[in-house]
């Protein structure tokens, strides 16, 4: 039986093997080996699954095989799987394994004991439909003792500038076919993060560290291979920058699979190296030489280095530094303003390059040893911490320049000397309007603080119906006292309205013959400006008045509006006719003493809110029309002294909908002769509804089709006669011989 089963199983590998392009054959996979692992170390064994069938995710056993032994490790899916040898390191999780996919898991040892060196094997239960390919995979695993051994030589704790700095690492190991050593030193300043100077290993190759290339193919760097077991990584030419703390690393490799892979790894540190600076020495101090006192005022600052020793022929550079100040003197981040290099170049900061290269912040040399920076107009931007950093800079081996020194003095807290401006701005009534057509005065005059002289002022008006309501922009003055209507834009009012300069800082505003439609609340908002030579105009402080009330009585006549149509259903192409009537309460003006303006709109949303304006006619009986793109139209015309309508001419769909109309009275004073506008009245709505005619739609497009059809048959039936008269006239046949052969010729 077990020979039967063997050579069935034989077959269908073979089929598997055959027909591997037309079927699927699973296959179990696990990391590539042998595997060779250190002591202690944790270790990986990945399994995977492919071409199976069945549910997605598989299970999965691990066991392990010691000569004829074989031991139960872990399984997915059964928790009673493992070896009692084995069920505490299971516990602990010494020994786990972890899901890495629905067809992947690994193997995991936290740390490997020399008697983990095994045949493991990864096993999966079968969920296809017949079984093909393998369903298991073995890998074998070598654990040797550790060995390695990491001893450094501390190096010289104290080296002077300009000598070297030798780092000897002394590393052993037990010799084992197919592990491979690699060394590397490390530096670290401060509490920064460990940078790598340069690697050795595993392959015989050499790894420097990105900013230490141009010193290692220059020389400064080089490495001593010893006996095998000391190792030295020599600095030299050493420099203040190489003081800090130094760091030996040994790595354990194998190499599997084409890819090395870490199997171990020690960490000394060597020692802390002090580099004695023999730099140039100095020592620099910040002072402000020029204080802006106002906004646009120029600002000095002066970085002087004194006690110069070592220099020879060395250059200082310096570089300018700002910092803002957020409330509570809190630093944020720094910036550069603009740096002297050591060539003498003018490198601007990001964020000031536009003002250095217009020539508003400028760096200056003095000697021996002074530099200044100067900024033009100082803004309130410019207030804030500022610093100075000198660099020394000496020439290098090669010919370059390298920064051996540099020095950032303390910030120096810069603001303007005096107190920030103050504007305050005052409204008083000059004349009280008691009337409508009567004249309003007020004035507005700026108190101010801490401005510098030659300030000048703008105002602008502004009104308001009532406290709290948007506010509306009458008139301006800016700065250089040119008026500027805003939105003052009444016809023929342009000139009652009137903004004039009285003093320095006085300015007076009048409304002539005021309006119903004039009453609020007045007010003015007045700003205080500077202006540099070829520069624009900075704005330095910005003050509001209190508010001015014109609230006159209107004693005059009360107006209402109605609004009638003579039908509210039409059919396309007719005219409707829609009246407007204004009826007058109280002490009616004779007919010559008032004149309305009328307009009239159309909501085509019934209880809409929104309305369109279809057409008006002002008090002087100037009629406007908006655009229309529909076939009708409107016409106005006045019935009487208080009578308006609308004519709407050939009706369409689209001018159903709901009217209304509105009225504004002009009132003549019977003793200055003055007209004044009163408030606005609106008249209710009506709705008007454009049937849809159906018999009259369809008459014309049917009369049309049936004269087509009738004209179309008619030529059709002319042409058929004309064309059989023609083609199929009766022709006379041609008589046939009797000669016999010429007959038989013919047939």
């Amino acid at each position: 039986l077990n020979e039967l089963v063997l050579f069935i199983a034989i077959n269908k590998a073979v089929l598997c093997l055959c027909f591997e392009g037309l079927c699927h054959c699973r296959s179990v996979t696990v990391s590539g080996g042998p595997l060779l692992r250190v002591e202690g170390q944790p270790l990986s064994i990945r399994c995977d699954v492919s071409e199976y069938e069945g549910p997605r995710e598989q299970d999965f056993e691990w066991t392990i095989t010691r000569g004829t032994e074989t031991i139960k490790v872990i399984s997915t899916f059964d928790d009673r799987f493992t070896d009692r040898s084995l069920q505490d390191r299971i516990r602990s999780d010494d020994i786990s394994v972890s899901r890495l996919a629905d067809n992947a898991v690994e193997l995991r040892i936290q740390e490997a004991r020399v008697s983990d060196s095994a045949i493991y094997r990864c096993s999966t239960p079968s969920t296809d439909s017949f079984i093909s390919g393998n369903y298991e995979a073995d890998v074998q695993l070598q654990v040797v003792p550790s060995s390695l051994i990491v001893a450094p030589d501390a190096p010289n704790p104290v080296v002077r500038e300009g000598g070297s700095i030798r780092l000897q690492c002394n590393v052993s190991h037990n010799f084992i076919e197919g592990i491979y050593l690699s060394l590397t030193w490390s530096f670290k300043k401060g509490s920064s993060l460990l940078e790598d100077l340069l690697t050795f290993g595993p392959d015989l190759g050499v790894t420097v560290g990105d900013d230490y290339m141009l010193r290692y193919t220059d020389g400064g760097m080089r490495l001593e291979m010893g006996n095998g077991v000391s190792h030295s990584l020599v600095l030299s030419g050493a420099t203040p920058a190489d003081q800090g703390m130094y760091v030996c690393t040994a790595r354990l490799w194998t190499r599997e699979q084409g890819i090395w892979n870490r199997i171990q790894e020690k960490t000394m540190e060597m020692e802390e190296v002090t580099v004695n600076s023999t730099d140039p020495d100095y020592t620099v101090v910040l002072s402000s030489s020029v204080n802006a006192k106002f906004s646009g005022d120029p600002t000095e600052l002066e970085c002087k280095v004194t006690n110069m020793s070592n220099i020879h022929s060395g250059r200082l550079g310096v570089s300018w530094l700002y910092r803002d100040i957020q409330p509570g003197d809190v630093p944020v981040s720094t910036h550069t303003i603009v740096s002297l290099d050591e060539n003498g170049n003018l490198v601007p900061g990001k964020t000031y390059k536009s003002r250095v290269e217009a020539g508003l912040i400028t760096v200056t040399r003095m000697e021996p040893y002074t530099f200044k920076l100067r900024l033009f107009r100082t803004t309130d931007a410019d207030a804030g911490e500022y610093m100075c950093a000198i660099m020394a800079w000496v020439p290098s081996q090669h010919g370059n320049w390298k920064k051996v020194a540099e020095y950032v003095t303390p910030a120096l807290k810069v603001s303007f000397a005096n107190k920030r401006p103050v504007l305050g701005v005052v409204a008083r009534r000059l004349r009280e309007a008691t009337a409508a057509g009567s004249t309003f005065e007020m004035s507005c005059q700026a108190n101010i603080q801490n401005l510098p002289p030659g300030t000048a002022f703008s105002i602008l008006i502004l009104s308001e119906e009532a406290i709290g309501s948007p506010s509306r922009k009458l008139a301006s003055l800016g700065p250089e006292m040119v008026l500027q209507l805003e939105d003052w834009g009444e016809p023929g009012r342009q000139d009652s309205l009137m903004l004039v300069k009285t003093g320095k800082r006085d300015f007076q505003f009048r409304i002539q013959a005021v309006q119903v439609t004039d009453r609020g609340f007045y007010s003015c908002e007045m700003k205080a400006w500077m202006k540099q030579p070829g520069e624009d105009w900075v704005e330095m402080a910005k003050g509001v008045s209190n508010k001015v009330q014109i609230a006159f009585t209107h004693k005059g006549p009360t107006f209402d509006l109605s609004i009638s149509s003579d039908t509210t259903s039409v059919f396309p192409w007719e005219t409707v006719k829609m009246e407007c009537d204004v009826s007058v309460s109280g002490t009616s003006p004779t007919a010559d003493d008032v004149a309305y303006e009328m307009k009239w709109f159309l909501s085509r949303l019934r209880g809409s809110n929104s309305a369109s304006l279809l057409a008006s006619m002002d008090r002087w009986g100037v009629v406007r029309k908006a655009p229309r793109n529909d076939s009708s139209d409107c016409s106005l015309e006045r019935l009487g002294p208080r009578r308006f309508a609308l004519n709407i001419h050939s009706t369409q769909d689209s001018d159903a909908g709901d009217y209304h109309c509105t009225a504004t009275p002009w009132i003549r004073s019977t003793a200055t002769g003055v007209w004044s506008k009163t408030l606005e009245v609106t008249s209710q709505r009506v709705f008007l509804n454009v049937k849809f005619a159906l018999w009259d739609s369809m008459k014309l497009p049917l009369l049309y089709g049936i004269c087509a059809s009738v004209t179309v048959g008619v030529v059709s039936l002319v042409l058929g006669l004309v064309c059989a008269h023609c083609c199929c006239k009766t022709t006379t046949p041609t008589p046939r011989s009797h000669n016999k052969l010429m007959e038989l010729e013919i047939d």
